[in-house]
């Protein structure tokens, strides 16, 4: 059976292991899915109250609130996601070792888990556009759900290189809580773009979340359609994913044994 048929008939399993991660996650907690609005809105606050009154940026008029929060958003997505997704075969070692599956599952429910956080922080993302009065271009909302599409392939991508190498070296994972913490500030979350000179710009979009984190404020702030930068992710992310799941793949057999 060739790997995509058994992933295929596994896909029960992974709708199962979606839904046991989003509980397992909101077991017993007081605030239950609103904590998938507590990191971004803490983040946008501490954001707000420094770039709005100790070191102004210019925003082009637009609120920095909302400036903010309308990148800090899809970046908990992807940086919380690949977390789980680094950490998802070794906090299931006694799955892993003694049960045959496609292990590409736990990364990829890992990552699906987190979409529903995704969901709910964007709902106070609408909330604060329609206080602002800030409208959406029909055309350019179409280009929303591929945004989304490409940021998870490649956090997915991310995730398998991640997941595979933390089974064999477990600190790994404290290796990736770097680079994501050096990673947000060469993304354009708590400045515009314009603040990047010319001359960087075309490196500086070789950084997939520098366009991905873009194409959000465009469509959902600036009533427009993304630029090339999009098509730059695009190629980056196809690239890291399919290098990615190869790389997962090769090793797998051996996850068993080590963990």
């Amino acid at each position: 059976m060739s790997t995509q048929a058994t992933f295929f008939s596994h896909r029960p399993l992974l709708y199962a292991w979606i839904v046991r991660t989003i509980r397992a996650r909101y077991k017993q907690s007081f605030l239950g899915g609103l904590w998938a609005v507590v990191q971004p809105t803490v983040a946008t606050l501490i954001f707000s109250l420094v770039f709005t009154y100790f070191v102004p940026i210019d925003t082009n008029g637009m609120p920095y609130a909302v400036f903010v929060y309308a990148a800090m958003a899809p970046w908990t997505f992807f940086t919380t996601s690949l977390m789980d997704m680094v950490e998802s075969l070794v906090i299931n070692m006694n799955l892993v070792s003694k049960i045959y599956f496609p292990r590409e599952i736990l990364p990829i429910a890992a990552l699906l888990a987190r979409l529903l956080d995704f969901g709910i922080a964007s709902l106070l993302l609408i909330a604060m556009m329609l206080y602002y009065g800030i409208t959406v271009a029909p055309l350019a909302l179409l280009f929303l759900p591929a945004v989304v599409a490409i940021q998870m392939a490649l956090a997915l991508g991310l995730g398998f290189i991640g997941a595979a190498l933390n089974v064999f070296y477990r600190d790994v994972k404290h290796l990736v809580t770097l680079v994501i913490q050096v990673w947000l500030y060469a993304s354009p979350i708590i400045y515009p773009i314009e603040r990047v000179p010319s001359w960087l710009q075309p490196y500086y979009f070789l950084n997939p979340m520098a366009g991905i984190i873009q194409s959000y404020r465009d469509i959902l702030l600036n009533q427009q359609i993304p630029g090339s930068y999009l098509s730059i992710a695009l190629a980056i992310a196809a690239v890291i994913l399919f290098v990615g799941y190869r790389f997962f793949k090769r090793v797998e057999f051996q996850f068993a044994d080590v963990v």
